[in-house]
């Protein structure tokens, strides 16, 4: 899987992880961390979710980055925005008062890309990746930021034998081979999610777990 795959994702309009709704987990779960209205987060693989907006509605900074340029620009049409662009090397920034949005490859992020983030909101990233490139995911993730940060994280578990990714199955393991060295990792929320998707269930899944962890960085 590489980047190709998403752009031709994006182009053919196969975008089934996006939602036309804010992440009820986001909101729900979000108020638990504790952080200050001016916490900085991002939001690696954004896309153009709406839980960008809330985000910025709760007081925060926001830094999104997404492969798409089409799903960025698709963000700002629907959003009615006109953010001042530059080039920063091999990424390209829209940036707004209080919402960054850095369009190119994740593994092209550097430290300064990311200088005073707080907290990590991943929907989508972790389970867009296949096994061999999550442990690569969770490496650069740690080295752009620097130091640990509170992490909101929502993972799927499924029989990986019963459909192929993405959305990959990602368990509760792995989670803590990933993070657990520099994270304590509670779990807040445990669902049967098969029922609210029947897109899964015509892929063949006769059993879906969503999972909501936060990741806790250990003092």
């Amino acid at each position: 899987m590489d980047t190709q795959f998403w752009l031709d994702r994006w182009d053919r309009r196969e975008i089934g992880w996006h939602l036309d709704e804010i992440n009820a987990h986001l909101q729900e779960h979000w108020p638990k961390l504790g952080l200050a209205c001016e916490t900085s987060v991002f939001v690696p693989l954004c896309g153009k979710t709406l839980d960008l907006v809330w985000l910025v509605s709760q007081g925060h900074r926001v830094v999104g980055v997404e492969l798409s340029r089409l799903g960025i620009e698709e963000f700002m049409a629907e959003h009615r925005l006109e953010p001042r662009i530059t080039e920063l090397g091999a990424l390209r920034c829209y940036q707004l008062d209080e919402l960054v949005l850095l369009q190119g490859d994740f593994f092209d992020l550097q430290p300064e890309h990311l200088d005073g983030v707080g907290a990590v909101f991943d929907r989508a990233s972790l389970i867009a990746l296949p096994p061999p490139m999550r442990a690569r995911y969770a490496e650069h993730l740690r080295a752009i930021l620097q130091r640990p940060v509170d992490r909101l994280l929502i993972t799927l578990d499924y029989d990986q034998n019963q459909m192929s990714g993405p959305p990959f199955s990602v368990q509760p393991p792995e989670i803590a081979q990933l993070f657990g060295a520099n994270h304590h990792i509670e779990l807040l929320a445990e669902i049967d999610a098969l029922d609210e998707s029947p897109n899964f269930r015509r892929r063949g899944l006769t059993a879906l777990t969503e999972r909501v962890h936060w990741l806790r960085p250990r003092v």
